[in-house]
């Protein structure tokens, strides 16, 4: 319900560009504006289609969209190269965050054009916390992961255990968490491994000191999900932060879950629903990878048979390259699927290449079980569907997600990837990924786990409607950006 006193309060959004930045912020300014709020995103040109088609949808919208040209030329990227999903080598990448960090002068042309009350910047954009305080408005930070991860990161930053073992694989323990959380030296981001500065490195470790000093930060996640470590965050870290999540269950419009993200499905939602319909409840295993992790041939090879010998039926999502790989070589060359695979498992399996309508796929009865990247997105996604998770990390804050799915939450296992990687994952046994499919889908641990995971999925339902933890704590974070500079 609308209320008549936040009306109002205008709040700029400026997200990382990148899918898994972009989604939530376009349902956290959903969230603000269901509230009153108005709302403005900006974004650069090859990037505004994701919200543009989205925003069609939305009738009515107090949401608007602006843009800033990104600077491809100027760093050496190609023409169009507006998306860190479309990175695909480390110089690439070092081009793409130059550019980002050249973003400062448009984003402080429009913050005095459109005079918003506040900003929410992403994590990565650390410029911003000057350019908020230059106009006197308060920014917010978005880091788009668990309160558990940063409570991970921070106590790693903090302790530096990885510093007093002797090799990448002996455990240690993460200090002064709720929990005993062990991890490894091999789990950790490469940036906290090496002991030479680079322009990455400093970059990251600039964004989370600006952090640390802005107004606070906004957390896609809900109370009862992790409460030990809301707790932990604001009262042992002394940190500002509101959780409002799980953002994505802000998308009631099945057209807008059906084309998440302004892109087309490679696959038709009706006809992905209609396979899924024929089958039992709780029997399909969705498994995907998110839009960034990189797999070689060998390593889809062992996928593909490991979810063969594990029995179950799947829905399988392949990244978009495999399928403009198809595309050059012609017809029949999926060199990285076993020989006469898609034969095999035809009526049992389903191969997606490319985009897939994940949130309607992860609601649908059929679906059991999800073998995912541990992207904290796909996560909550998971969880909200109430589905238990195999989890197979491969970088960024991803293996600080497993542990909160597999032993804090309880509700996934491992499939054993050892290894953070910044491209391509840590290599993976079809035995390994057949035991995790079964241990997820079949047998009494199955159905704990899947038992645990739907109360959680009852609860970031509530946590979302009038009166939940994630409602009230948004209502709080309006009010506070309504009165600021008042007292």
């Amino acid at each position: 319900m609308e209320q008549e006193s936040d009306r109002g309060v205008h709040v700029l959004f400026f997200p990382l560009m990148a899918h898994g930045h972009m989604l939530p912020t376009l349902d956290m300014a959903r969230l603000f504006t269901a509230r009153g709020a108005r709302a403005t995103i900006i974004t650069t040109p090859h990037n505004a289609p994701v919200f543009q088609n989205s925003l069609q949808i939305d009738a009515g919208s107090r949401i608007d969209l602006r843009t800033i040209e990104f600077p491809t030329q100027e760093v050496g990227l190609p023409e169009g190269l507006e998306n860190l999903d479309m990175v695909t080598t480390q110089d690439i990448q070092l081009k793409f965050f130059r550019a980002i960090s050249m973003l400062s002068r448009p984003l402080e042309a429009l913050v005095e054009e459109l005079a918003p009350d506040a900003l929410v910047a992403d994590i990565f954009f650390p410029f911003a916390n000057d350019i908020a305080a230059g106009h006197g408005i308060p920014r917010l930070a978005f880091h788009g992961t668990s309160f558990f991860s940063m409570c991970a990161a921070e106590s790693v930053q903090r302790h530096r255990p990885h510093e007093r073992v002797s090799s990448d694989d002996e455990p240690f323990r993460l200090p002064g968490l709720p929990d005993e959380i062990m991890m490894t030296r091999s789990q950790l981001p490469d940036e906290l491994k090496i002991s030479v500065e680079t322009d990455f490195t400093r970059l990251l470790k600039r964004s989370y000191q600006a952090a640390g000093r802005c107004f606070g930060m906004i957390v896609n996640s809900f109370y009862e999900l992790e409460p030990s470590y809301v707790d932990h965050y604001r009262n042992a870290l002394g940190k500002r932060a509101w959780h409002i999540g799980p953002v994505s269950l802000c998308n009631r419009n099945l057209q807008e879950k059906a084309r998440r993200g302004g892109t087309e499905a490679s696959i038709n939602g009706h006809e992905c629903l209609k396979w899924l319909d024929s089958r039992e409840p709780s029997s399909v295993v969705y498994v995907c990878f998110g839009t960034t992790s990189k797999f070689s041939d060998a390593q889809l090879r062992e996928i593909a048979t490991g979810l063969e010998a594990s029995g179950q039926d799947f829905v399988w999502v392949v990244s978009r390259d495999r399928k403009e790989e198809k595309g050059k070589e012609g017809e029949g060359q999926d060199d990285w699927l076993p020989e006469g695979f898609e034969k095999r498992i035809q009526g049992r399996g389903l191969i997606i290449r490319g985009w897939a309508p994940q949130v309607l796929i992860l609601d649908h009865r059929s679906v059991g079980g999800f073998v995912t990247h541990c992207g904290w997105n796909s996560v909550l996604e998971g969880i909200s569907a109430g589905l238990p998770m195999v989890t197979w990390p491969i970088f960024a804050e991803q293996f600080y997600n497993e542990k909160l799915v597999t032993e804090v939450l309880r509700i996934g296992v491992g499939v054993g990837a050892r290894r953070w990687a910044r491209l391509v994952g840590d290599f993976v046994r079809k035995e390994a990924v057949e035991r995790a499919v079964k241990e997820i889908m079949v047998g009494e641990r199955a159905g704990e786990m899947r038992g645990r995971a739907r109360s959680f999925g009852v609860m970031a339902k509530r946590a979302v409607e009038e009166g939940g933890s994630s409602y009230n704590d948004m209502g709080a974070l309006i009010e506070e950006l309504r009165t600021y500079g008042s007292g």
